[in-house]
């Protein structure tokens, strides 16, 4: 029986994370071993991150309702507790939405949210 050889298989490996690496710059694009680490650590932080980009953009509307809310003399909390007393069931999405396109749409909000607290 005829021995078997690894080479195509180890080069198909080698060429498919030097494929993941390409674009980096210096060894990380050209070198096997530092490509697949950067590859690695890359593939790493892109789960990371797009677990973190969720709560980043929460905070982003969080603040984009605190600030209109803030126009209407209440603050993030009593805004929401106002909102949340009236069952006024909308995602901090949709309210950062109108705050910013519709400010009128929020004025009717933020006096409904106060007429609750």
């Amino acid at each position: 029986m005829a021995r078997v050889r690894k080479g195509p298989a180890a080069k198909a490996r080698k060429k498919r994370w030097l494929k993941a690496a390409k674009g980096y710059w210096g060894g990380r694009s050209r070198l096997y071993r530092t490509a697949r680490e950067a590859v690695m650590k890359s593939w790493s932080y892109s789960y990371r991150d797009r677990k973190k980009k969720k709560g980043d953009f929460r905070r982003l509307w969080i603040i984009r309702i605190n600030a209109a809310a803030r126009e209407h003399d209440l603050s993030y909390s009593a805004f929401m507790y106002g909102l949340k007393k009236a069952n006024i069931a909308l995602d901090r999405k949709s309210l950062a939405d109108i705050a910013v396109n519709d400010s009128k749409g929020f004025a009717k909000l933020a006096e409904l949210a106060k007429s609750q607290s």
